[in-house]
């Protein structure tokens, strides 16, 4: 596991250190404490990465289309 904040880690990061953390719990050889531990890990970066979708999908929404379906522009997301 790494000691970077999961705060601060990107999408990426953080989608590579939940695979890990997930290998070791499925392994199933890893102490009581120490899973707990993990699994608390774990579901703070799979916060982390639903958090970096949504505001990717926020980003993606707000491109504006125009008749025909095309791209024509970006309405800015508000809180972005």
């Amino acid at each position: 596991m790494s000691d970077t904040p999961v705060a601060e880690m990107s999408f990426e990061q953080a989608m590579a250190e939940l695979e890990q953390v997930v290998g070791n719990l499925e392994r199933g050889d890893v102490a009581l404490d120490d899973s707990i531990k993990l699994y608390e890990r774990g579901a703070a970066l799979k916060a982390r990465c639903e958090a970096k979708l949504k505001e990717a999908e926020e980003k993606v929404a707000a491109i504006t289309l125009d008749g025909k379906g095309q791209p024509s522009g970006l309405k800015p997301v508000e809180g972005l």
